[in-house]
């Protein structure tokens, strides 16, 4: 019934003096759609567009810093004293000097660095409550999510596990020659999905006037979509694959727990000003 996909691509966009790795293609597609997403919510509130030039560089700056580190710290921490330059440089100096591009990124270390940028980013720039412009950026975070997942796939990295079937998608690259659960596509589709509903929600309903329930939706959501589809990824550290749940999954509990409780003091905190007033 099914013909398991054959996936050989090219590392990138070969310009004769440079190639453009895909994975690079997408996070640049994932910022710049990221900027008239948001583009379009300024215009909309009537908010200086000087400030969106700030928050793209908070957001860059954030997200990759926040993302390395968190790789580093949770799922390879011994580059702290093995390699150390390697933590924030594209080259790996052990056991040879090599350059390896930026890779090893981690979404709950990108989701943590957001937080704090957007932290600063509230008080230097918008003097707004810091949830004003967290439920802001859950649209283009989210649709920018499914682009960086589409380059994970390009790069065939964080492949699914064996379906055990004909169904799948043989990552050629890795050497092998058995179809695996394309779960970075799985992720990628349900993060356009989440970018929808979260879109729904900001420009069909009343629910952004109730500063960080948008938000606590954005992150109970997305990390509910990567506990889930973790159980079809193969463990990130081979150490850890007995494990009952991998460390993906014992990252994304505490997230969920954390926009639940978001939801719910927002929602709180929202009826007893309109109870006051």
């Amino acid at each position: 019934m099914f013909q398991a996909i054959q996936w050989d691509p090219s590392l990138g966009i070969d310009l004769g003096f440079f190639t453009i790795r895909y994975y690079s293609l997408m996070f640049l597609i994932a910022f710049g759609a990221g900027f008239y997403i948001t583009k379009r919510i300024f215009i909309a509130e009537g908010v200086s567009l000087e400030k969106l030039d700030q928050l793209l560089i908070y957001t860059i700056l954030s997200t990759l810093i926040g993302a390395r580190l968190g790789h580093v710290i949770f799922y390879q921490p011994e580059l702290f004293l093995e390699d150390p330059l390697s933590v924030f440089l594209p080259v790996s100096f052990v056991p040879e000097i090599e350059f390896t591009g930026f890779r090893g990124l981690a979404s709950h270390g990108a989701a943590i660095g957001i937080a704090i940028g957007m932290y600063f980013y509230s008080k230097k720039v918008t003097k707004k409550p810091i949830f004003w412009i967290l439920d802001r950026i859950t649209m283009p975070v989210a649709f920018g999510g499914a682009f960086v997942r589409i380059g994970n796939f390009l790069n065939s990295e964080i492949v699914g596990k064996a379906t055990n079937s004909d169904y799948g998608v043989v990552f050629v690259q890795l050497g092998e020659s058995f179809p695996r659960h394309p779960a970075q596509l799985y992720e990628s589709i349900c993060y356009f999905i989440l970018f929808v509903v979260l879109s729904l929600i900001f420009w069909k309903t009343q629910v952004k006037k109730r500063l960080g329930v948008l938000f606590g939706i954005f992150f109970t959501l997305l990390w509910t979509i990567r506990f889930i589809v973790e159980y079809v990824k193969e463990p990130q550290v081979a150490e850890r694959a007995d494990w009952i749940l991998n460390t993906g999954q014992l990252l994304s509990l505490p997230m969920i727990l954390i926009g639940l409780a978001i939801i719910y003091f927002s929602n709180r905190n929202a009826n007893k000003s309109d109870t006051s007033n």
